[in-house]
Order: structure tokens, then C-alpha cells, then sequence
């Protein structure tokens, strides 16, 4: 009797590996169509939109704050009037693309600049 159940399990077959890797390529996929392409998307969306800003423009930074583009310089700053004769200077990156479009939404402003919506 002991001899039988001996070598039943030694017929016993091992699990096959080709489900758990099914399910990690899955996960992959699952997690670059949901998470990295969008992002991806965003980032290049921000990237035209830094690029298309001119002077003139009200903008909103990532900080919150609102201002007025007074001039561009050669370094990928921005000279960013905040209040009449307040000047402070932030690099191009910090003007915020959804938090720009919201004000411009809210204020009904119109801009020289034809940005697509970030959702």
C-alpha cells in the first residue's frame, strides 16, 4: 500500500510556469497602458505647452502663482510680473498647463494659445 502512494506521487506532474508568466506579462501591459503612457502623454502635452507660452500671457506656476509674462530670457527663465512693478523671476518649467488653463477657464480669458485640455 505504502509502495502505491510512493509512487503516485512520483507520477505526479509539475505545475506549469506559462500561467504565472501570463499574468506578469498581463500585469505589465496592464500597468503600461494605465499608467506610464498616459503619463507619458502629459508630460509631452506640458512640454508643448512651456514651449508655446509667449509674453503677454497670464499663467498660474505649479506654486499658485498668478502673474503676467513680462519677458523670456535665453536661459529657460521667465521674467513674471505678479503685481504692478513686482517682478520675480521662475524657470519656464514652473508655469503649470492644467492650473493655467482652470484660471483661464474660470476668468473667461482668452489666450493666443491653442492648448488641448489635459483630460
Amino acid at each position: 500500500m505504502e509502495s502505491t502512494v510512493q509512487t503516485v506521487l512520483l507520477q505526479a506532474q509539475q505545475p506549469s510556469a506559462m500561467p504565472s508568466l501570463f499574468i506578469m506579462v498581463g500585469m505589465v501591459v496592464v500597468m503600461y497602458f494605465f499608467m506610464i503612457r498616459p503619463q507619458a502623454k502629459r508630460a509631452k502635452e506640458q512640454k508643448k505647452f512651456t514651449e508655446s507660452i509667449t509674453t503677454g500671457e497670464k499663467v498660474v506656476t505649479s506654486s499658485g502663482i498668478h502673474g503676467t509674462i513680462n519677458r523670456m530670457n535665453e536661459d529657460g527663465t521667465l521674467q513674471l510680473e505678479i503685481a504692478r512693478g513686482v517682478f520675480i523671476i521662475i524657470d519656464k518649467s514652473a508655469v503649470s498647463m492644467e492650473m493655467t488653463n482652470a484660471f483661464r477657464k474660470a476668468s473667461g480669458a482668452t489666450s493666443n494659445v491653442s492648448v488641448a485640455e489635459s483630460k
